[in-house]
């Protein structure tokens, strides 16, 4: 009996080696949980028979260091979470590898190739659209033509009320100051609308613009009162600009809320328009709430998905597999998914990735003590073959 215990120890403690040295071969694996083997004793009613492997334990809430990268579509969970993808089989399997990448068609991409699955995004919203394989739009952005205008400036009362009239663009002898801001129309064609403020008495100014050099009809009057505050207009002033070629007609409203007139500098501190031209995707990037945001050529930023994290009701019962990944077991229960920082999942630390969570010292303790119960089985073994060629000697 006590060469089938010896036995046993041996056959437990290959299986502990077999744990312990891929923890080791795994130190350096990006987001890699490290795993315990757990022993237990066999017994055959009340006689012992040695001992065995009864589980494996895995350290999934033990998180590993985070490391920088840089690189815009890395991330790491802070808290709990998996990332989910699909393989080419359909199966939806979960990492804490958080290196990804868009392919060709426009498909987000983990490091294996596997389609990252998230939210949709929903246009002019912030609800989170339908569950599925996430892509990033790879053509252009349309247009947007510009609709409003925002100007916000002191206009001095040191100006005085200009000698030389009428009012005439080229001649800067009839105004006070002037400012330009740029437009564009609804097929993204840049344009120019140009303001020219004329003093034309203690409190009162007037406004004449042109677009594109062209003179624009409306002229309006701002007024201030004796503290300097715009009293008139109380509201944004509509500014017809005409049809540009091709494109539809072209009306901006103007607000001057905040101007003022104070003595000292002409200093504009607010004068943009929105709108902006059509644009190529140049970039994704993610962000810490698991946005994916696309840049275009025109300076847009669009969130076009968002990544969907995992959580279990029992995340050490997961059944690994390749490439850093699990699979939902019945232990483990069904995926339970939400956006990153909702629910029971942890926010993104982008730029960076999680690292292995081994503890090499550890290991390496484990390693030795291994080493010796397996020596002292086999010394079990030896003592008990010296013994029987005894007994046989003796006979």
């Amino acid at each position: 009996m006590s060469f089938a215990i010896a036995l046993s120890g041996i056959n437990a403690i290959n299986a502990e080696l077999d744990t312990i040295s891929n923890n080791i071969a795994n130190s350096g694996t990006a987001g890699f949980k490290a795993g315990r083997a757990n022993f237990a004793s066999m017994y055959a009613g009340t006689q012992a028979t040695g001992a065995e492997v009864s589980s494996i334990t895995q350290s999934i809430e033990e998180g590993g260091s985070v490391t920088s990268t840089g690189r815009s579509m890395d991330a790491a969970i802070s808290g709990r979470g998996f990332f989910v993808s699909r393989d080419a089989s359909g199966t939806m399997v979960y990492s804490r590898v958080g290196m990804f990448s868009v392919d060709k068609d426009g498909a987000v991409i983990d490091g294996s190739g596997r389609k990252v699955q998230g939210y949709a995004a929903v246009e002019g919203s912030t609800a989170l659209g339908a569950l599925g394989d996430l892509t990033v739009p790879n053509g252009q952005i349309a247009a947007n033509a510009s609709d409003t205008l925002k100007y916000v400036s002191n206009l001095s009362r040191d100006w005085t009320v200009p000698t030389i009239t009428p009012f005439n663009p080229a001649d800067p002898l009839t105004f006070n100051s002037s400012n330009v801001t740029p437009v564009y129309d609804s097929l993204g064609t840049k344009h120019t609308v140009t303001q020219y403020f004329v003093k034309t008495g203690t409190n009162a100014i007037d406004v004449h613009y042109t677009f594109d050099g062209a003179a624009v009809a409306t002229t309006q009057s701002l007024t201030f009162d004796t503290n300097g505050v715009l009293t008139s207009p109380t509201a944004p002033v509509s500014l017809n600009l005409g049809t540009p070629t091709g494109a539809n007609a072209l009306t901006v409203a103007i607000d001057y809320a905040g101007t003022t007139q104070y003595a000292g500098e002409s200093v504009p501190t607010v004068n943009s328009a929105n709108g902006y031209a059509s644009g190529t995707l140049i970039s994704t990037a993610l962000e810490e709430d698991g946005s994916v945001m696309a840049q275009y050529s025109n300076g847009q930023k669009k969130r076009v998905g968002t990544v969907a994290l995992a959580a279990f009701p029992s995340e050490g019962a997961l059944t690994p597999v390749s490439d850093t990944s699990w699979v939902a077991s019945t232990a483990s229960g069904e995926a339970l998914l939400f956006a990153a920082g909702t629910g029971m999942t942890g926010k993104l630390t982008t730029g960076s990735i999680e690292q292995s969570n081994v503890d090499m010292t550890g290991e390496l303790v484990g390693l030795m003590s291994a080493q010796r119960n397996y020596q002292a089985n086999t010394k079990v073994l030896s003592t008990e073959n010296e013994m029987m060629q005894s007994l046989m000697q003796a006979v």
